[in-house]
């Protein structure tokens, strides 16, 4: 089996170096790299006490929070159906610590850094039978390393965008002998099977298998209770009401949803604002509060006041884990991601519920917004969006009909969506099986 790359090897280390420096500025960074100190001595001390060779380990890697739950109901069937296997999960971004404390496995933390000693240290303590990575972040070093052990290697609901930089030079080379490595591979649709073999991927080993968040955001969308706080506080409103959910936004986001909005208001004096920061920090708070009090807008509310202010028309969501819920209550979404480069959040959340949605003019790398768009569920903004925001919050509040008849369709594609948790479960316990 072959090693990573000399030039790969060497970027992970400049990368490596740089990194400590980089933490500095990004306060993201800096809680990977402390969440990765003393990675292996933990892992290990986890092993000597309760890892067992007779019994068959499955190590899941997630990137972060969307992956994650693209692995979550996988793990939870596999824990239900083989309760004597053990699970591992990892992460790469800070952002899913809180997911990973919650999921069904006996170890969960960081991905080591893909450098051989690091790598070498946790397959060394997990010993596992097989390693999945969801979506598509393969990692060469670990993969490489794990095939020479013989651990059988899988890759879940994976997805190439047709635009993405991994089909390209020099990452496309760096990363072929991995995806070669794979054992069995779970793409979302034929064309994600396709791109995955321009990646490297053996044809025989691509089945389509979906995406399995489709599934996760059904089961989490049957499970509400609107009558749990915060949302019994928040659903009480008056019955003419116009309630938009704006979620995982950035202040790129920020900058056409508020004034957009503030319009709206002038017009429709029963709007009213759910607004859910990507990062409910301080600073961010404080910079809505700034963009707000600039548009001539009432002071907005924070979620954690509101048992003891007066809500006006923009609520703040000042904690994380309860968007999804959220949008429960909304007459229209606004998914936020699309107005810069970074990627759009999730737009399965929303549509879900049956709320129809809209997001900025960056979607293209997203599949479930382009199937959003084509069966008429949520509409794409261009980049000087204010007016156009504005006038289709009017439309939808003016026409229930054309509202309801774009969350049908959107609730529609997140149903024609589901099973994939059953086949890409199937395709795991083969691994082991």
């Amino acid at each position: 089996m072959s090693k990573p790359s000399f030039l790969y090897r060497l970027s992970v280390h400049v990368v490596t170096r740089a990194a400590p420096l980089v933490a500095r500025f990004d306060k993201k960074v800096a809680r990977g790299l402390d969440g990765r100190r003393g990675l292996a001595a933990r892992v290990a001390g986890w092993a000597a006490a309760q890892r067992d060779p007779k019994r068959p380990l499955i190590w899941m890697h997630a990137p972060s929070v969307g992956e994650g739950l693209q692995a979550k109901p996988v793990l939870e069937t596999l824990r239900a159906e083989h309760p004597d296997w053990q699970l591992a999960f990892t992460f790469f971004s800070p952002s899913a610590e809180r997911l990973a404390k919650n999921l069904p496995v006996d170890i969960a933390d960081y991905l080591p850094l893909d450098r051989p000693s690091e790598v070498s240290a946790v397959l060394d303590a997990l010993q596992p039978n097989a390693l999945v990575f969801s979506k598509l972040d393969v990692w060469p070093e670990l993969t490489l390393a794990a095939a020479r052990r013989g651990v059988k290697l899988g890759l879940i609901s994976a997805t190439v965008a047709p635009e993405s930089s991994r089909l390209r030079w020099p990452t496309r080379q760096w990363s072929a002998p991995a995806y070669r490595a794979l054992d069995r591979v779970g793409a979302i649709s034929e064309d994600d099977g396709e791109r995955l073999e321009l990646l490297g991927a053996r044809p025989d080993t691509i089945a389509v298998t979906g995406d399995t968040r489709y599934d996760s955001v059904a089961e989490r969308a049957a499970r509400l209770d609107k009558t749990r706080e915060p949302l019994a506080r928040l659903a009480a409103t008056s019955a003419d009401a116009f309630t938009i959910v704006a979620g995982s936004t950035w202040p790129s986001d920020e900058a056409v949803l508020l004034p957009a909005f503030a319009d709206l208001l002038h017009q429709l004096p029963t709007a009213r604002l759910l607004l859910a920061p990507h990062e409910p920090n301080p600073d961010h708070l404080a910079g809505i509060a700034e963009r707000l009090r600039h548009l001539k807008l009432p002071r907005p509310v924070r979620l954690s006041q509101l048992e003891h202010a007066k809500p006006g028309p923009v609520i703040v969501v000042d904690r994380v884990g309860i968007l999804a819920d959220l949008y429960a209550l909304g007459d229209a979404a606004f998914v936020g991601g699309g107005f810069h480069r970074a990627g759009l959040h999730s737009v399965l959340e929303p549509a879900v519920f049956g709320v129809p949605t809209v997001f900025g003019p960056h979607w293209r790398m997203s599949r479930d917004a382009t199937l959003l768009l084509e069966q008429g569920g949520a509409v794409a903004l261009p980049a000087d969006a204010r007016h156009p925001l504005h006038s289709q919050w009017l439309v939808w509040h003016h026409d229930p009909a054309a509202r309801k008849s774009a969350g049908k369709a959107a609730k529609q594609m997140v149903e024609d969506g589901r099973g994939a948790s059953e086949r890409t479960t199937a395709l795991v316990r083969g691994l082991v099986t």
